[in-house]
């Protein structure tokens, strides 16, 4: 059986950026926790809350990895989901992939799933999509 997916595109926009160094260690990368906050507009409408784990480099490059938990409609569908994502940074671009946890979904996003990535200039709004179905 074949999956019919469908590209959903938004904005995000980061309302809250926390971070706490958990190790800095004298030599290798710095390794931070944090705590993001932030809205979804577009064909994603909600509020995220994401814990990021990253490890700077020296050089300011970076990679991390998160789950963020989205309240809102995707589609026009309510509920709640799972992102898992992991990305670089790389000079002034954040950019990375996610994909849906596989039975997070809540509400009219139960049987969500899906991947898909953002990107965005450090401090302005990531361009996101996900390109999802329901099972």
């Amino acid at each position: 059986m074949s999956v019919s997916t469908k590209r959903v595109n938004a904005v995000i926009t980061v309302h809250k950026y926390e971070p706490a160094a958990y190790e800095e260690p004298t030599e290798g990368p710095a390794l931070t926790r944090i705590h993001v906050e932030e809205s979804f507009s577009g064909e994603i409408e909600g509020e995220g809350v994401v814990e990021f784990l990253q490890a700077a480099r020296p050089d300011g490059s970076a990679s991390f990895v998160g789950i963020e938990r989205i309240t809102g409609k995707v589609g026009g569908r309510a509920g709640t989901f799972l992102l898992q994502d992991s990305g670089t940074v790389e000079g002034n671009i954040v950019s990375g992939e996610w994909f849906v946890v596989p039975g997070s979904g809540t509400g009219d996003l139960a049987g969500l799933r899906g991947e898909g990535g953002f990107r965005a200039n450090l401090g302005e709004g990531a361009q996101v999509h996900l390109d999802h179905w329901f099972e």
